[in-house]
């Protein structure tokens, strides 16, 4: 008897399965604020939370606490925000790293113009998925099982790329809007369905 109850809980996932919730998880913004210079050692030597090696890399990274981002920021003025997970938090982020920049002296003007380069979002679409037959019925894949247990497909006709995985999680990144994301996983589960 407590066997059958057991079973019950367990709703079996079916292909007309609607989606779990899919969410953005990292935004990628850059921006430049209107300075020709920073002083990146001098933000090094004042601001905690940075980290800068010249002689390996250009750029200063600055971890923000809160929301939890990174950015880095080269001495043109270039700066390349990551980690927020929606617009609201990539301009608290750009706020702070406004804040960061006139701490040190650097007088900035107007607020950085950004855009955003990339989206990725994550979730379950509410299906398993047969990495095989996709492998083998789908262009614009690659996958190897030895080496990594996901599958990677480019969508056609859009600009995302999916991380596949069997049972039923996705990643999805290339996207550059919200709803980017959520036409390019519409056109996805439309194509599995049609391949099951």
């Amino acid at each position: 008897m407590a066997k059958a109850k057991a079973k019950k809980k367990v709703a079996p996932k079916t292909k007309d399965a609607k989606p779990k919730k899919i969410e953005i998880v990292n935004i990628v913004v850059s921006g430049q604020v209107d300075q020709d210079k920073i002083p990146l050692e001098k933000m090094a030597a004042t601001l905690p939370n940075t980290e800068y090696n010249p002689e390996q890399f250009p750029g200063l990274v600055l971890r923000i606490r809160e929301p939890k981002t990174s950015a880095l920021i080269f001495n043109s003025g270039k700066i390349v925000c990551t980690g927020a997970k929606n617009m609201e938090k990539v301009e608290q982020a750009m706020g702070k790293i406004v804040e960061a920049l006139k701490k040190i002296g650097v007088n900035i003007k107007s607020k950085p113009q950004y855009k955003v380069q990339n989206m990725v979002a994550s979730g379950d679409i509410g299906m398993d998925i047969n990495l095989n037959t996709l492998a083998i019925k789908l262009e614009n894949t690659e996958y190897e099982p030895e080496q990594f247990p996901g599958l990677v497909y480019k969508l056609k006709g859009t600009n995302a790329t999916f991380l596949l995985f069997t049972n039923g999680q996705i990643v999805c990144t290339g996207t550059k809007s919200k709803e980017e994301v959520e036409d390019s996983v519409q056109k996805l589960i439309k194509k599995l369905k049609e391949i099951k």
